[in-house]
């Protein structure tokens, strides 16, 4: 069964090329594209794709707006975020209105097909260089302690920051030298200190509220 994708971006010769490879994936559907945040909106509630990709800058409603608006009308919809900023303000403000996904225009198009093959599969991407500078952002301004705050182990923060950066549980289990069931158990157990139920709730958690300081 083919993913089904609705694109948003307010150049078209952007669409047109975007709509050309995603739709040489042999596991990929463009169903509607469009120019405005508005219209991405509406096409998500009314056609609920698999996946939205969204312009940040768009006119009518930007991108970020229109991902707070997809997660109220059509929340089973995932979302990508897709923009020339790297700002890191950019990124957390994408994140935090409910994209699963933030990716520069400037990356090879085998990094979005990649990211609308995490995202579908209940992960996180975020575009190299980005997700590292954020977290860290995050992480050095907080307090050194918070009792309030449930304390993930240090296997548990570096198991998470992995996921975050699209590995998949294999290879963060190859890249740490443990077995795939103990990178499966850090992760449970991280969610359930924070109360959260997929790998993408997680990551997003980490952006918006921060790790505790190690």
């Amino acid at each position: 069964m083919s993913i089904t994708l609705v694109v948003a971006d307010d150049h078209k010769i952007v669409r047109d090329g975007l709509r050309f490879l995603l739709e040489r994936e042999a596991d990929m559907e463009v169903v509607a594209e469009c120019g405005t945040g508005r219209e991405a909106a509406r096409l998500a509630a009314d056609l609920r794709p698999d996946v939205a990709v969204l312009d940040v800058a768009m006119p009518d409603m930007d991108g970020i707006d229109a991902a707070a608006e997809i997660r109220l009308t059509a929340p089973s919809v995932k979302i990508i975020g897709l923009s020339m900023y790297t700002e890191k303000r950019f990124v957390v403000r994408m994140l935090r209105a409910g994209a699963s996904a933030y990716l520069l225009k400037e990356g090879a198009f085998n990094e979005l097909a990649r990211a609308i093959r995490l995202v579908t599969a209940n992960e996180v991407y975020v575009s190299n260089g980005l997700l590292s500078t954020v977290l860290d952002d995050v992480i050095r301004g907080l307090p050194q302690a918070r009792p309030s705050k449930p304390v993930l182990t240090d296997r548990e923060h570096e198991v998470l920051g992995l996921l975050a950066e699209g590995l998949s549980t294999k290879a963060v289990a190859a890249r740490l030298g443990i077995t795939v069931q103990t990178v499966s158990t850090h992760r449970v157990h991280a969610m359930d200190k924070l109360g959260l139920h997929s790998t993408a709730d997680l990551v997003r958690y980490a952006i918006q509220e921060g790790v505790v300081a190690l």
